[in-house]
Parts: C-alpha cells; structure tokens; sequence
C-alpha cells in the first residue's frame, strides 16, 4: 500500500511538472482511465491539467453567430474567458452560450444543477444573466468559483451579475421557489462513462443505466417544479454502447423530461470532432462492424403555460395513409464507408450517399430490398410479400415525413403502420442480417415530434430486433442566415436494427 502510495504520488509529480499524459502511461505501464482515477483521487475532481495559472486574452468567441439549425457543430472548442477543456467531461462554451442568448434575456436567472468547472456560470456571467449553479462535489465548486473570478469591463448597456455557486443536490432544489427560474442550462453526468468524484454520496455519475434515469427523474421534477411557465430547460446528453450495441441514453432520459410536464421544444444534434476515423479506428471499425459514438443531443424542453393546449387539431392535412412503394437499388461504389454516428454529405449527394454506405456495411452481399413510406397516391404500392431468410438488409425510408403540415393524428398512423410492415416483414430478413428505419424529427404545432425516439421506444420490447446504432444524417455547410423563433430541423436519422 505504502509503495503503491509512492507511485501516485510520483504520478501526480510527472503530471505537475507537464509530462503527457501519453509519457505517464508508458513509463508507469498504466492505461488512460487509472491516470484519470489517480488525478480525482489526489484534486477531488475528474480534471485533466493541474495547473493553476488562467490568463484571460479575450472574453468573447470571435466571429460568433448563433446556431439557427438543429445540428451544432464546433470544431473548436472555445478558449475565451476562463474556458477549458481540462475539467473531465465538461462542455463547450458554445452551447450554453446558444442557449443563453436564445431563450434568455439580459437580468434573469440561469439555474445549472450540474455545476462542474462552472462554464455555464462563466457565460451567465459574461452575458449579464444572474446564475445559480451548484455542484454534488465541493472540489468542483471550489474550482468553478475559480473559473469565474475575472473582470468585465463596465458596459453602460449590460449590467454583470456575480453567479452563485454553491454545493448542492440537484434531486433537491428547495431552497427555490415554484415558478422562479427563466432558464435552466445543464449538463449531467451519461450514467456511469466519467466519474466526477471519489464515490462521494449522491454522486449520479457512479450509477448504472437505470438507477441512473430513477435520480434523473428527480431531477426532472424539481426542473418542472421551479422553471416558469413558456420558459425552457436544455439538457445535453449522449448515448452509450454496452456489447458492441448502441444504448439509447439520450431518448430515455427525454422521455424522463417529458413524463415530468415538459415539451419538446428543440431536439438540437450535438456533432463530436474528436472522434478519430482513420487508421487502426478506420480498420477496426469495418472488421468488428461497429460506429464511433459521434454525437450528443440537446433537448430543450419547455413548461407549457397554463390552461394552454396544443392538442386540438384544425386543418389536417395529408390524411392519407402511408403506402409502400419499391425503389430501385443504386448503381455505383462507394470508395470509403463513414466511420461515426454524424454523417455529413452535400446535400445534392445526401440521399445517395447514405444508400451507399448502408447497403455497402450492411448488405454486402447485394441481398437487399429498398422500401418507401409514401403517401397515398405516390408512386406504385408495394404489395409483393418478402419471401422468409432472403435477404440481408430491409432498408426503409420515409419521404412521407418530408411534407409541411403534419399532424398528431398522421404522426400516430405513421408509427402503427411501421410497426405493422416491419412485424410483417422481418422473417425475410436473414438471421444477424439487419433492419435500417430512415426517419426524421417533424415540428406539430411548435413543438417537436421526435420520430427516431418513437420508433426506438416502439421496437424496444421486440425480441427479434436489437438495436444497434443510431446514425444522424445532415447536409454540408448549412447555415440559415437569420435566426427564427424556431431552429431548421436539418438532420435525419438511420435507426439500425439486428434482426436475432
């Protein structure tokens, strides 16, 4: 023990005097994750660099433009101010600094029960909104108010708030009252991938999936309870793979917002950069078949007004039912297959490009059948049954999602229909061959529909489907030059089913 003691400590010494982190595995023969635990043991918190010195250059991103879309891609990270990267798990200054200029006004007050290194404090701060932020670890919260100790000059048009930050429980949020928060921005812990503690009580990021969604639905409550009425609560969250299959994280603990009162407001794709996608990853991905987790979501939920409904049903249009119509299979090759969860193409190249790739991993044998989900009228219906274990891959897609004016009433056709088809068309599917869903996000009546969420939850108790990745899809370089009240829905998803 005494000598085991020594080591840490020696560990700690090569990590102070600035030896990386790549250098301290090789000459203690140790791996990433046991460096991480003896940093947490020896600071308390789950960071990355221990030194103190923080210069502040600049106090705003350059160039900086709020997302208009709902897909958020940062290739950098975001160094203004007191920002990092160092605290383990943290998030970019982007997001919250989007959300907080987005559903926020100058004066209010912006909750974050998930405080870490303090980034959504520190751009509360930088944007005149007052904050309370609170943390389960004291050694996070000693480190945030660390992080917002800097200067703003004085600006006759923007008062600055000093944050609050405190330790607290985010399951407990008594000492606020019903109806006083204009904005909650958090980022909680994805189960049990990044510990944040040495075990301290209460400490979410130790728990298993479920226990896990259990406290979150604490959380979710006491979010409801405090937020006011009209006002939103952004949570970013991702997905985790368990057995070479994708875990839906971010779906379950949306629906754990949505049970608690919330609507969906937004459901806004966070793309990852720092996912490698070639060499050994490249290989190692076509081999054991599998996509690097490249993407996170950020709903942004809202508590409805009340008295307020958005059920009734007006015009309805497109009453028809969904048909089935064949497609012909796509003629060429594809020269390099996509690697991660965030495919992104030209948008004149989309549609093609994401056949490609799935027919090409999936099916390459060339034993597939493509089928459309068209509205009546559209195209021939399909109505040649599939024979049994004849194919490899049945790849349907969803043009009747792509039409404006959708309705409640439509979104639950859609989905029984579906059902209907895939239950009745999985026995042509091979054993181990593979179900691919394209479907997209649709907005009714302001609120989002998240079909992707829909279809996952509807297929989840199937025995003969496991779900194995939850691809997005998105043009190239789309940005909308204005900002509306509500953000272009501009992703899709490949929902990929293994059919046991």
């Amino acid at each position: 023990m005494i000598k085991l003691k020594k080591i840490e400590q020696a560990i700690v010494e090569d990590k102070l005097s600035g030896m990386s982190d790549i250098e301290i595995g090789k000459k203690y023969k140790i791996t990433y994750r046991q460096l991480e635990d003896i940093l947490r043991k020896a600071t308390g918190v789950s960071i990355s660099s221990l030194k103190k010195e923080k210069e502040v250059k600049k106090l705003a991103p350059k160039d900086f433009k709020e997302e208009t879309t709902t897909v958020w891609s940062f290739k950098s990270r975001g160094d203004w101010a007191t920002h990092s990267g160092e605290y383990r798990g943290n998030w970019s200054p982007y997001i919250p600094r989007n959300v907080i200029l987005k559903y926020s006004k100058p004066g209010e007050l912006v909750l974050d029960y998930f405080c870490g290194a303090g980034t959504t404090a520190v751009e509360a701060k930088l944007l005149g909104r007052r904050c309370i932020a609170l943390d389960i670890n004291d050694r996070a919260i000693e480190l945030a108010r660390e992080n917002i100790d800097f200067k703003i000059p004085c600006h006759e048009s923007l008062i600055i708030y000093e944050p609050e930050l405190f330790v607290g429980d985010a399951r407990d949020l008594s000492f606020l009252k019903d109806n006083s928060v204009d904005l909650i921005c958090a980022h909680p812990p994805y189960a049990d991938i990044i510990h944040y503690t040495n075990h301290k009580e209460g400490d979410l990021s130790f728990l298993g999936i479920n226990d896990f969604l259990k406290e979150m639905k604490k959380v979710a409550h006491e979010s409801f309870r405090v937020l006011k009425p009209g006002r939103q609560c952004a949570i970013l969250i991702g997905d985790m793979r368990r057995h070479k299959h994708v875990v839906p994280l971010g779906f379950k603990l949306i629906n754990v917002y949505l049970d608690a009162g919330f609507k969906l407001k937004e459901l806004v794709i966070k793309r990852q950069h720092n996912c490698k996608t070639t060499g050994f990853w490249y290989k190692n991905s076509i081999k054991y078949n599998f996509l690097l987790l490249a993407h996170e979501y950020l709903p942004i939920f809202e508590k409805p007004i009340y008295g307020s409904s958005c059920l009734s049903e007006q015009a309805k249009l497109y009453q028809e039912l969904p048909t089935l119509s064949k497609k012909e299979p796509f003629k060429g090759k594809v020269s390099e297959l996509e690697t991660t969860t965030v495919w992104i193409f030209s948008e004149d190249k989309l549609d093609l490009s994401s056949e490609k790739n799935i027919i090409k991993r999936y099916a390459p044998t060339g034993k597939y059948r493509l089928i459309e989900l068209t509205l009546k009228d559209e195209g021939k219906q399909c109505t040649a049954s599939l024979p049994l274990d004849t194919i490899q891959l049945l790849f349907i897609k969803s043009p009747c999602l792509e039409f404006n004016g959708l309705s409640y009433e439509f979104v639950d056709i859609y989905l029984k229909y579906l059902k209907t088809f895939v239950t009745n068309a999985i026995r042509s599917i091979k054993r181990d061959g593979y179900c691919v869903i394209q479907t997209r996000d649709i907005r009714v009546k302001g609120y989002v529909e998240p079909m992707a969420k829909y279809i996952v939850d509807m297929f989840e108790d199937m025995p003969e489907l496991f779900l194995k990745e939850i691809i997005v899809v998105s043009k190239e370089n789309h940005k909308v030059q204005e900002s509306f009240a509500n953000l272009e829905i501009t992703h899709q998803y490949l929902l990929v089913y293994r059919r046991l």
